[in-house]
């Protein structure tokens, strides 16, 4: 086993794997930018090595600090965690030149798989079933165009380098190719540093289903069984599980048996994921599963796979890397129950899942479910990297057990003044459809109005909050109570209060035993079912300090204006996109909350603006 790893990654994956090297007893060295000296992960290691400032190029992803600071502190190996450098195959050379173990799969399976066209011609010529589409060196958009027809509406243009999400558009006609096929470059070239596309054929009711593989130095490849990963928002994957809703021995032995002869056309070594769509209209069949792309590095959902095979995935990574062989054969590794996770971010699901920044001054998480964390109370989560907070994950032997249990536990986060997407994750795990396993990667579009919490208080909000500051009320003096007070008469059941920045009038009923209310300082915070919501009390004869949405657009978080689509004096419609601002590596569409004039222009395209900058101001048609 080798004696000390420097780990090349931050935040919940460098605390994992800090869990897993400790107890082999493995020496860690963290790895951290300037931005993450306070962070936990830092703390945890048992030692620490600044690499450079808060973005990501200055530190994460600069490959010579990373070996500068593994050759500084002694380290005998790297690993690259995922996301930043792990699918790098130039770094993953240099790790090994410069002398020290690489904890992830050979350069050369990276590069035969880093490439999605190329990846697919390797798939066809080693028997594995692809999406049927366009793979070819023309990249004129002319040529583009005509193969999407060739392959018929809709299709998805992806970037051959792509990963993570970005880079994907989906075209239902043609008279959408033009502008979809722009952003997607667009994103492709900021991403990844190449614009080449490829297309494929949209499947109607897809399923993201993937693999998870292992291999071994010594030619030994086996397969830990599948997981279901459908339940996406703009390709980035929200909740997984394992094993997936309605596989059948027969089709899963079937998939899992092309995941193990995609591993074994690369050479593959170390842990890997071989990700597949699924046509789900009529249930999983092994002839409408084709391979999409493989991931040539652990994943995030990789705890769902340990939770039903019993395996520490990152203890095989640290195992395997050191020379020995895989710990388990395939016969001796089977499915027990099933396991469910939901991701738990930093952001605002009732204003668009904007990113939300900020110190956490108040940060809970549930007992009863493994909870894999980049954070902790007193941590700060940054502009300059990736909002998730948190993964929870539940184990139960039966699925609809393991979805009861993981809507409690979300419903029970707290988290605060940083939103978090913890009332989304809860409501989507309780509705009826995601119990009954009728998933695929439009769920959460369809089931929006129902599992988006709205940006206003609910009236079970309200009345928890009325209940709560009544309670609360030690002021003293009928004048300075929070429930209305007469001469004559019973007093008045009706309590003055703000919610969420708003004033209201309620009449207050009935207890909700779910919601719990934190005194921060002067403040007064009220959590239920995942949501958080300031409150105050009013007192009689207060007004509402806050009206309805009065046209200014302000840029919600720092980022960079990709795409600007109006024009001082030129009418928009209520709905209408505005512009694009890229942030925290998404583009986010800002749009007109109504009809009317662009009366102010702030901003253009390509310049970078501060979070609260007033981008442009519309005036209400009359």
């Amino acid at each position: 086993m080798l004696d000390s790893v420097l780990i090349a990654n931050r935040g919940e994956i460098a605390r994992r794997i800090i869990r897993s090297a400790r107890r082999l007893g493995v020496r860690c060295i963290a790895a951290y930018s300037e931005a993450d000296a306070a962070m936990t992960f830092v703390r945890e290691a048992d030692a620490a090595v600044c690499i450079g400032g808060a973005p990501a190029q200055e530190s994460y992803l600069a490959q010579e600090r990373l070996l500068a600071a593994a050759r500084s502190s002694g380290a005998a190996a790297i690993h690259p965690g995922y996301g930043f450098l792990s699918e790098n195959a130039q770094f993953a050379e240099s790790v090994i030149r410069a002398g020290l173990l690489w904890i992830g799969a050979p350069p050369a399976a990276i590069r035969a798989m880093g490439r999605k066209d190329a990846a697919k011609q390797l798939m066809i010529a080693a028997g594995v079933p692809v999406t049927p589409g366009y793979l070819g060196e023309d990249q004129s958009e002319q040529t583009l165009m005509q193969e999407a027809g060739r392959i018929g509406y809709p299709v998805l243009i992806k970037a051959v380098a792509g990963g993570g999400g970005r880079g994907i558009r989906k075209v239902s006609a043609a008279a959408q190719f033009h502008d979809a096929l722009e952003g997607c470059r667009r994103e492709a070239l900021a991403a990844f540093g190449d614009d080449r596309v490829l297309l494929e054929k949209y499947v109607e009711h897809p399923r993201h289903i993937e693999v998870q593989v292992f291999g071994d130095s010594y030619g030994e490849v086996v397969h830990l069984f599948e997981r279901d990963c459908s339940l996406q928002r703009r390709h980035q994957k929200v909740i997984e599980e394992a094993p997936a809703p309605g596989m059948s021995p027969a089709v899963r032995a079937s998939l899992c048996s092309s995941a193990v002869r995609a591993a074994r056309a690369v050479g593959y070594v170390g842990a890997g994921t071989v990700e597949f769509i699924a046509d789900g209209g009529a249930g999983l069949q092994a002839d409408r599963i084709w391979f999409i792309e493989m991931n040539t590095r652990l994943q995030v959902e990789h705890p769902v796979t340990e939770a039903i095979t019993g395996q520490d995935l990152v203890e095989w990574q640290l195992r395997v890397a050191s020379g020995e062989r895989l710990p388990r054969q395939q016969e001796q590794l089977c499915i027990q129950g099933s396991a469910i996770e939901a991701r738990l971010y930093a952001e605002n699901p009732s204003n668009g899942f904007l990113p939300s920044v900020g110190h956490l001054d108040h940060l809970h998480f549930p007992e009863g479910v493994r909870i894999d964390s980049g954070v902790e109370q007193g941590d700060t989560v940054s502009a300059h990297y990736d909002a998730m907070l948190a993964k929870l994950i539940a184990h139960r032997s039966e699925r609809t057990e393991a979805a009861a249990v993981l809507a409690a536990a979300c419903a029970a986060v707290q988290v605060w003044p940083v939103r978090s997407n913890a009332a989304f994750l809860a409501r989507t795990l309780a509705d009826p459809d995601f119990i009954a396993g009728e998933i695929d990667t439009g769920f959460i579009e369809r089931h929006a109005a129902k599992i988006v919490p709205d940006a206003q208080p609910s009236a079970e909000v309200l009345q928890a909050a009325a209940q709560a500051l009544a309670a609360a009320d030690d002021s003293g003096g009928p004048w300075a109570a929070l429930r209305g007070f007469r001469l004559a008469g019973s007093p008045e059941q009706r309590v003055r209060l703000e919610v969420g920045g708003r004033n209201y009038l309620v009449e207050a009923r009935g207890q909700s035993g779910h919601a719990h209310v934190l005194r921060l300082d002067d403040e007064r915070v009220l959590f239920l079912k995942g949501e958080a919501w300031p409150i105050a009390a009013l007192r009689a004869g207060s007004d509402a300090r806050h009206s309805s949405g009065d046209g200014t657009i302000l840029a919600p978080m720092p980022g960079r204006i990709v795409a600007l689509d109006v024009a001082e004096g030129g009418a928009v419609k209520r709905g209408q996109r505005l512009l694009v601002l890229e942030a925290m590596k998404l583009e986010h569409n800002l749009l007109a909350p109504f009809d009317g004039t662009v009366a102010e222009l702030r901003t253009g395209e390509g310049q970078q603006v501060v979070e609260g900058a007033l981008l442009l101001r519309i005036e209400k048609t009359a």
